[in-house]
């Protein structure tokens, strides 16, 4: 005889405040283990920081959106790197927050549940919770956009297509690989075929021009600035123009890292969770009405538009634009991969599913990857490089030149310049938080005033001899591209930093005579 299951009504479903308190719990212990195990904060972070001295419309490498949003929390608490850390945790859990929420009202409690569980077992959400960069940024604004577009579309409402526009110029102002996103909406609407509706057809019109009126003055900041974001993001990736055999490579790589280095925990969680049901029997046969979803209906539409059309988009542009995928371009829409996933089960398969036992197996996932992040060694390689930033000793790099530099300088150190990676962190670790003159360029730097390496002096980071590229190579020394650009400082009064930055110089460029006092305003 076949177990009879519970009625859906009488299971275990999660409330808003109860998923308040798992994110809350989630985290506290994870933000508690990567700060304490990290010897120094994400790149990113460190980025975040060293441009928050100014709040601008824009910045060398990035629109500027985060970098605002960092602001307050450093005026309230300080320049530090737990701050950071924090912020990351919002945004990537206000997401999910934002995502059970919606897919709770489009296909109710159990699925929600099911997806917000296994969501937070995708490494891009856990091992990466204490990142705050422009990708966790947009993670929120794609999935606000998620939850505004329904909104919009079911109440035909113009107030809620103009804050769909907000959130897209928003979007806009913090990556502007929101175009994905966009891309979302139009598929969505292409395939309810909206443009019928002339609700529809004008709420998408203000949500345009919404968008253009918010991304207005960064438009203007970058014609004033050279357009560099775009040549930076062009230069990184987009412009790379791989081969055919290198595309169709990276590609295949990009989808792998997506879906199987980032998404075999949380698969394997909804595996777990179908794998239950069937063995106790607890799904019905489905009839022939509820066995899927119509074509149109709008509540799988959306889900497939945001689990699906960004996973076709990214191959699309690597195939047929030629642009090297980055891996982290996967941040802001994996999310939606678990729902989409679901959503290919028959209607109710995850009605009856047993929270309290899928707890049990997201528990031991959860530790399993904790574990992971514990037991890692330390023991890695002490040059700073792209993939040991985690275990880059900062603390001892700042130590390595703080008190010499102080003693030559008579004083606090109020001025780091060099390249930006270790230029900001050794500007983070001094205790005196210096202003950090990105690459010796006041463009790149504009918290620096004119003038202000005169009259207070500064470190300076840089190569004070030529790298031989074939040592470089053969990983005698660390290609320059892992630190920044190639800035040169004077020989004279240089010391080596040493195997954490291999290569690189550094020198105390003493105040310029008769200039006037050090202040900082």
């Amino acid at each position: 005889m076949r177990p009879r299951s519970l009625p859906v009504r009488e299971r275990l479903a999660l409330t808003p405040s109860g998923v308040a308190v798992c994110l809350l719990v989630f985290a506290i212990v994870w933000l508690g283990v990567l700060g304490f195990t990290s010897l120094s904060a994400p790149s990113d972070n460190i980025e975040q920081l060293t441009w928050v001295r100014s709040l601008e419309w824009g910045y060398f490498k990035h629109p500027p959106l985060p970098t605002w949003l960092l602001w307050l929390p450093v005026q309230m608490f300080g320049l530090s790197v737990w701050v950071s850390y924090l912020m990351g945790a919002v945004m990537t859990l206000g997401a999910f927050a934002i995502m059970w929420r919606l897919l709770r009202t489009l296909r109710g409690s159990a699925f929600a549940d099911v997806a917000l569980l296994s969501g937070l077992c995708l490494t891009y959400y856990n091992r990466r919770l204490f990142y705050y960069n422009h990708n966790v940024v947009l993670l929120l604004l794609s999935v606000a956009c998620a939850a505004l577009l329904w909104q919009a579309y079911t109440s035909r409402r113009l107030w809620w297509w103009i804050a769909l526009g907000v959130a897209v110029g928003l979007g806009a102002l913090t990556k502007y690989q929101i175009a994905v996103t966009v891309v979302s909406v139009l598929v969505f609407m292409v395939h309810q075929r909206a443009w019928r509706d002339p609700a529809h057809r004008v709420g998408l019109l203000s949500t345009g021009l919404t968008a253009l009126v918010i991304l207005v003055p960064h438009v203007e900041w970058l014609r004033g600035h050279d357009f560099g974001p775009i040549g930076y993001a062009v230069e990184s990736s987009l412009g790379v123009g791989l081969g055919v055999p290198a595309r169709v490579q990276n590609t295949l790589l990009w989808l792998v890292d997506q879906l199987l280095a980032h998404g075999t925990p949380a698969f394997a969680l909804l595996g777990v969770a179908a794998w239950q049901l069937r063995r106790l029997g607890f799904v019905e046969r489905a009839s022939p009405t509820t066995d899927h979803a119509p074509f149109r209906d709008p509540a799988r539409a959306l889900i497939f538009a945001w689990g699906i059309v960004p996973l076709c988009l990214m191959p699309f542009i690597g195939i047929f634009l030629g642009a090297e995928l980055k891996g982290h371009w996967g941040t802001a829409f994996l999310i939606f991969a678990v729902p989409a996933v679901m959503e290919l089960a028959p209607r109710g398969f995850w009605d009856r599913v047993d929270l309290r036992r899928l707890l049990s197996v997201f528990l031991v996932i959860q530790g399993a990857l904790l574990t992971l992040e514990c037991v890692i060694s330390r023991d890695a390689p002490v040059a700073y490089s792209r993939h040991g930033r985690k275990y880059f000793d900062s603390a001892a790099y700042a130590n390595l030149i703080a008190d010499s530099a102080r003693a030559q300088l008579g004083g606090p150190i109020r001025v780091v310049s060099g390249p930006l990676h270790p230029a900001s962190i050794l500007g983070i670790q001094l205790a005196e938080k210096p202003l950090v003159f990105i690459d010796a360029r006041r463009d790149r730097s504009p918290w620096i005033s004119a003038g202000l390496v005169d009259r207070c002096g500064a470190v300076e980071l840089g190569y004070a001899e030529a790298i031989d590229l074939a040592k470089a190579d053969s990983g005698q020394h660390q290609p320059r591209t892992e630190f920044g650009a190639d800035v040169r400082i004077d020989p004279a009064g240089a010391h080596p930093v040493g195997p954490m930055f291999p290569g690189l110089s550094w020198r105390v460029r003493l105040p310029k005579s008769g200039a006037s006092p050090c202040e900082l305003t």
